[in-house]
């Protein structure tokens, strides 16, 4: 890095700069124009426009340019593979900077999972900003790897990559002020703090507000997010493999108000991010719903910035970092290339081959094989006197669920999948402390006529779950995950038709993502052969676990009523 004095120098014109970028019509985030002018770049940085003597020039020919993109929230462990592996799919799509939140490591490792996720972030051509954990674990009905206090966190607030305090899951925790979470909250004292209460309302809405948060990702509707946004708080537009709310919540933007609203994808798949894209997928979206291409660039680039404070990325404009994409046409947004800090990293949708310097492989410490107690199919019967069940039903693209009463099949006072109804068995295992804690219930969506699913990917405890048509399935789900060590898996019969182990903290691996995609796809295929039409079964099961999501959620504990925050009976209308 040169000195500030060197900067000036070479940005008053006294020099060479080391990169020219030639006859692009710059989108101006700022003042919502398109100039015609030369981008200068020296160190990394925008130094100017225009009259410059230069290194080295390029010339995009008249295509567009703006800021790198950015996604203001999103867990990389959604995607089942590293930082390094996820950059590489990301920047030809003309992301440069990413908000991550590692609860989901953090859920499993605690504070070792939040420092491998910074470590591996290390030269990688992809600055990952990330928002320390608030709630782990997100609530106390579930069992997780790990528990982290006020003062465990403390520590990490420090560190250059932490911008902030990550959603405040705990809504009720707030509202009611417990005073572990007041600890927190404070502590994150002059850093955003991230929201997520979805559906929360009125003076609910202005307690947890008046604490501090100042956005949330969770609106579904537009009545909710018109209330939030009313009140102070800055919209997250997410658009993830399974939840898809941007078509939804379109209507609301306009220009008086969009300064207020950032794109982010929270969790996608790997099948998403290599097929559809990443934010420049929302970008054409929107406007292909009718969103005004300037004002959808400014979502995905200054807003995030602004909102995050930081200060140096989301525009073009001297003094901020030449984070920059080349594009042909504003309603087509097809990036061509990608510039990160002045270095041509990605083009026409390919990592250029020089991008990546050797990177060493951190080693992720703490455990690393699942702790279950022995099990056999006794684990999963589920006894009753009662035929009336409340079931969790699954809205399609939504993490939401309904709560529904069911009559299930009884046999000597035994409970049943009930195929014609489509009402499978659930199961949520425990697998860090043997505990021996199995949550069992019914769901309805999968459609399986045969067979059960599992996976180590549960959202936020990451305990195994498991959705089934019979209890001998189940129980080879659960032995197979357990001697991968982690991952997902299709059982018929007793025999596995297909798996991905997912070794690191069963939530990731260092495969390339185009196999892990390959693999999710033979698992797709082998899943609808047992009569699934979702299209993505195990997005749909990663969050049915997710105690903070309404209407009804299972973890190891047993039923969770998200309304009344607490743990139901599954028989009974009570």
């Amino acid at each position: 890095m040169v000195s500030l004095e060197e900067r000036i120098r070479i940005a008053s014109g006294e020099g060479k700069v080391d990169l020219l970028i030639k006859n692009g019509r710059v989108v101006n985030v700022f003042t919502g124009e398109i100039e015609k002018k030369d981008i200068a770049i020296f160190d990394g940085i925008i130094v100017g426009f225009d009259d410059y003597s230069a290194k080295r020039v390029i010339d995009v020919k008249g295509d567009f340019i703006c800021p790198g993109l950015i996604d203001g929230h999103v867990h990389i462990e959604s995607s089942m593979v590293t930082i390094p592996q996820f950059a590489r799919v990301v920047l030809p799509h003309g992301t440069t900077s990413v908000v991550i939140d590692p609860h989901e490591i953090a859920n499993v490792l605690g504070i070792d999972g939040i420092r491998f996720m910074a470590e591996s972030a290390k030269e990688v051509p992809l600055t990952v900003f990330i928002m320390i954990p608030s709630c782990v674990p997100a609530t106390h009905m579930e069992t997780s790897g790990a528990s982290l206090a006020a003062e465990d966190l403390r520590p990490l607030l420090k560190e250059p990559w932490a911008i902030g305090l990550a959603e405040m899951m705990n809504f009720p925790g707030v509202i009611y002020r417990d005073l572990e979470v007041l600890k927190k909250i404070e502590m994150a004292e002059g850093k955003r703090i991230d929201g997520h209460a979805p559906a929360l309302s009125g003076k609910g809405l202005y307690a947890y507000l008046a604490a501090g948060i100042r956005s949330d990702h969770e609106c579904t509707t537009l009545i909710e997010a018109k209330e939030k946004l009313k009140n102070g708080m800055w919209i997250m537009v997410r658009e993830g493999s399974t939840a898809r709310n941007l078509k939804d919540l379109l209507p609301l933007i306009n220009s008086k108000n969009s300064r207020r609203f950032l794109f982010v994808t929270d969790d996608r798949h790997p099948k998403e991010l290599i097929e559809e894209g990443h934010i420049n997928a929302m970008i054409r979206q929107a406007v292909r719903l009718g969103l005004d291409p300037i004002l959808a660039i400014q979502m995905a680039t200054l807003n995030p910035a602004e909102y995050f404070k930081l200060n140096d990325i989301g525009a073009i404009a001297p003094g901020y970092k030449a984070d920059l994409i080349s594009f042909d046409h504003l309603g087509r947004f097809e990036v061509k290339k990608v510039f990160k800090e002045g270095i041509l990293v990605a083009e026409n949708g390919r990592m250029l081959p020089h991008t990546f310097k050797p990177y060493p492989s951190f080693k992720l410490k703490g455990k690393q094989e699942l702790r279950t107690k022995p099990l056999d199919e006794s684990a999963f019967v589920l006894r009753s006197d009662k035929a009336l069940a409340k079931v969790i039903q699954l809205i399609p693209d939504q993490i939401v669920t309904k709560k529904v009463l069911k009559n299930i099949i009884l046999r000597d006072g035994l409970a049943w999948p009930d195929l014609q109804q489509d009402l499978l068995k659930i199961a949520i295992v425990e697998r860090h402390h043997t505990t021996g804690n199995i949550g069992l219930g019914f769901v309805q969506g999968f459609g399986l006529k045969k067979g059960a699913i599992g996976s180590s990917v549960a959202h936020d405890s990451h305990n195994l779950v498991i959705v089934g048509t019979n209890d001998w399935d189940m129980l080879k789900v659960a032995t197979t995950l357990k001697k991968m060590g982690g991952g997902l898996v299709a059982v018929s019969d007793k025999k596995v038709l297909s798996d991905l182990p997912l070794p690191i903290a069963g939530l990731m691996t260092e495969k390339p993502i185009f196999q892990v995609h390959r693999k999710l796809e033979s698992l797709k295929r082998a899943i609808k052969s047992l009569g699934c039409q979702l299209p993505d079964p195990f997005m749909a099961l990663s969050f049915l676990s997710l105690p903070v999501i309404p209407e009804l959620k299972i973890t190891d504990k047993g039923l969770v009523d998200v309304d009344q925050f607490k743990i139901v009976p599954v028989f009974g209308e009570n």
